[in-house]
């Protein structure tokens, strides 16, 4: 029979991970935090976590399930296995859930690292952003054993509104938030020229929004991104450098199979621009101002 699991450590507070921790909390669960910044963990432990660290050192023993919501498989392999690393201070057998975007091979890599420690991995990939994840209502598309669904299944039901069990092969879940985000970042790169392109037509952008969102040329990333852009408020919930990366893993994952990705690629060339011209930190849907000499909202002159 599993073991109930009543304690959660979350790695990463940024603005998936803070809302998750948040969810957990909300569910009942003794909520651990950990994150680079202190204040942060501050803010936490005032939401009331039972602890938040820089170092998870201090409560890893108390543990009973991690998730890490970092960034990349960098961030999620010294998170684990650095210096201070967290991995070898878990109890034997406490599940290790990795819902950073990272590559499949990344994912197998280290879920066969994790095994070798006796701690079982779930390969489980989030989509939804900060909002649903604050809510508890965020996607997940996880590949993992059995098992290990069940000793988890506290911090599913906290986070999530859909749970997809994509396989039991660890990789599997970033293989399909792979696809996934290949279809994200196209998204937004294209929103974004429509609106551009609209901007130097001279049609109102709240004109053009208000038709899109009500015909058949919609998407999910049109209607919350181009919603940044008439706010002229470009505050960060995902960045463009984020879509920097999760397009190169889309793009290299392709090259992988010999799958020619041709709108990945130029998607991926789009938000790398935007991000070598100092957009890099702003919200994915700066990657409009790459158009140059449309007005937009928020800004005098792109």
């Amino acid at each position: 029979m599993t073991p109930k699991m009543n304690s959660v450590g979350v790695i990463g507070l940024g603005s998936m991970g803070y809302g998750v921790a948040t969810s957990c909390i909300a569910a009942g669960l003794e909520t651990y935090g950990s994150d680079i910044r202190p204040e942060v963990c501050a803010r936490l432990i005032a939401e009331g976590a039972a602890d938040a660290s820089t170092s998870p050192a201090a409560f890893a023993g108390r543990l009973d399930a991690v998730i890490l919501l970092v960034v990349s498989a960098a961030q999620c392999e010294e998170a684990l296995f650095g210096e201070d690393g967290l991995a070898p201070k878990l109890r034997p057998g406490v599940p290790v859930v990795i819902s950073a975007t990272i590559a499949p091979a990344d994912s197998r890599r280290l879920g066969a690292r994790l095994a070798g420690m006796g701690l079982p991995m779930l390969d489980a990939p989030v989509s939804g952003g900060s909002i649903k994840a604050g809510k508890g209502q965020l996607t997940v598309m996880a590949a993992g054993a059995p098992e290990t669904f069940d000793a988890v299944a506290p911090l599913l039901d906290a986070m999530a509104e859909k749970v997809y069990r994509t396989g039991t092969q660890i990789g599997d879940g970033a293989m399909v938030k792979t696809v996934h985000q290949l279809l994200a970042g196209v998204h937004i790169a294209v929103a974004a020229e429509a609106m551009a392109l609209a901007a130097r037509a001279g049609i109102p952008l709240e004109l053009m929004y208000d038709v899109v969102t009500h015909s058949a040329g919609n998407s999910w990333m049109f209607a919350d991104r181009m919603q940044h852009v008439l706010d002229g408020d470009y505050t960060p919930r995902s960045a463009v450098d984020i879509f920097v990366k999760d397009l190169g893993l889309v793009n290299a994952t392709g090259d992988s199979l010999s799958f020619p990705l041709p709108l990945a690629r130029k998607a991926y060339e789009l938000f790398a621009k935007a991000s070598e011209q100092g957009f890099g930190k702003l919200d994915d849907s700066a990657v409009i101002m790459n158009y140059v000499g449309s007005e937009l909202p928020g800004t005098r002159d792109n």
